[in-house]
């Protein structure tokens, strides 16, 4: 008798199909389906058939073979391009805390890729050699599309660092900006010509100048001044305890400030869409978990989906800082208005104001959050960065599964009763009620 519960698809592909195959239809079919819904790869198969639209109308090359074959090829690689872009470019700054040297690595990436699509497209005849030649031939053209392709890719990722879309996909979003661009001045247009120069000339200088700069401030930077360390601190553990007594001293900081991320813009936006959902409160810590809904090249969790709530962490840090006799220096902030509404770029403002003429050093560690930490003081004015390379074995996912020694007594101490279930918790005196997994202090 059949399964009412089985579509009758299913049931008919069961009775006339081998099991090792069913069980691979069944494995694939849902994985497919969910590439196809992705917004990304939506997108990726728009700017494919933009692109081959643009070339094919441009050079009347509609039935050029590899025009066809090369914009398939893009229409399903993109999404990944953009992935593994960012991929290249966190790993050569993991090791390097620098900021050029990714930014580098990422053009020379981009750079090999932009020379097999031109050499493709000129051998081909897709474009006639006379109009490759009028933009300045094959390795100009890559040059200058590879500068203004990573220039418009920095204004998306500066973006997405403002909580303004999702890295990966803002990324995706400017590779397609760029491909029409470039597209339409290999028509020969005067102003497409133009157009196309002035995005890789200026857009590609602005961005790695940038970065140059940057990375010069973190070497010549004056020995006093005012300190801001940003991150999730979820929780604030040893590493970081030490960095800050670091760049105290290496620095000659009055006084470092702390703030902790609130709830990220793109959780926010995920949780309305649907995309992600809180699965579970465990411990303390807020558990979430992708839904049907998410777009399968996004990464919702780069600093991994469990979180102990806002007024937790921010109780921990100051905690913390008072254990490790930091608290004459170090100032715990919480300004979650101002975070929720202009994110840390508000919460720099708000800094400067209290520090007028003095100068604001940037703390950051090498890791995926502190480069982009790293890239929002790049873009928040004239700020003296301090980068630290993570090469301990501390880690604030090892602490939130139980790891024990890497964190201060008191906040071991309080993920311990967390884990216990406590309703009630007192630290060196100071007592605090748990609801919904957050610590309220008592007064007493």
């Amino acid at each position: 008798m059949p399964n009412i519960k089985e579509p009758f698809q299913a049931q008919e592909l069961r009775r006339e199909t081998p099991e090792k195959e069913i069980k691979l239809y069944m494995t694939l079919e849902p994985k497919l389906r969910n590439y196809l819904q992705s917004q990304s790869s939506q997108f990726g198969l728009v700017i494919g058939f933009i692109m081959y639209l643009s070339y094919a109308i441009g050079h009347q090359a509609w039935a050029n073979p590899s025009l066809i074959a090369l914009t398939s090829f893009i229409s399903f690689f993109i999404p990944h391009y953009s992935k593994l872009s960012n991929l290249i470019e966190e790993k050569i700054q993991f090791k390097t805390a620098m900021v050029t040297p990714g930014r580098l690595a990422r053009f020379c990436v981009q750079l090999a890729f932009n020379l097999f699509v031109f050499l493709t497209l000129k051998y081909s005849q897709v474009i006639q050699p006379e109009r490759m030649s009028a933009v300045g031939g094959v390795i100009v053209v890559a040059i200058v599309t590879t500068a203004a392709s990573q220039g418009i890719q920095y204004v998306g990722i500066g973006l997405a660092n403002r909580e303004y879309g999702e890295k990966n996909k803002n990324v995706l979003v400017s590779l397609s900006i760029n491909i029409i661009i470039t597209a339409l001045a290999t028509l020969g247009l005067g102003w497409s010509k133009t157009l196309f120069y002035f995005f890789g000339l200026v857009f590609g200088s602005i961005f790695l100048g940038i970065g140059i700069t940057s990375d010069l401030r973190s070497y010549f930077s004056p020995k006093c001044g005012v300190g801001i360390f940003f991150g999730t601190f979820n929780p604030l553990h040893n590493s970081h305890l030490e960095i800050i007594r670091r760049a105290i001293n290496d620095r000659g900081l009055n006084t470092l400030y702390l703030h902790s991320t609130v709830i990220p813009k793109l959780h926010q936006i995920a949780l309305k869409k649907g995309e992600i959902k809180i699965a579970e409160w465990d411990s303390g810590m807020r558990v979430y978990e992708l839904t049907k809904k998410a777009d399968v090249h996004m990464n919702y969790f780069p600093t991994g989906n469990r979180f102990f709530e806002y007024k937790t962490r921010v109780q921990m840090m100051d905690l913390a800082v008072k254990e490790a006799g930091l608290a004459d220096r170090v100032k715990v902030l919480s300004l979650p208005k101002i975070y929720e509404s202009e994110g840390f770029y508000g919460i720099i403002r708000h800094i400067r104001k209290l520090h007028p003429n003095e100068p604001i050093h940037g703390i950051h560690g090498s890791d995926l959050g502190g480069m982009w930490i790293r890239g929002i003081y790049d873009e928040s004015g004239h700020i003296y960065p301090y980068p630290v390379r993570r090469i301990d074995n501390i880690s604030a996912t090892a602490i939130r599964k139980g790891e024990k020694g890497m964190a201060p007594t008191a906040i071991e101490e309080i993920l311990r009763h967390l884990r216990a279930g406590a309703s009630e918790i007192t630290i060196n005196k100071t007592t605090f009620n748990v609801r919904n997994g957050e610590l309220e202090h008592v007064t007493k």
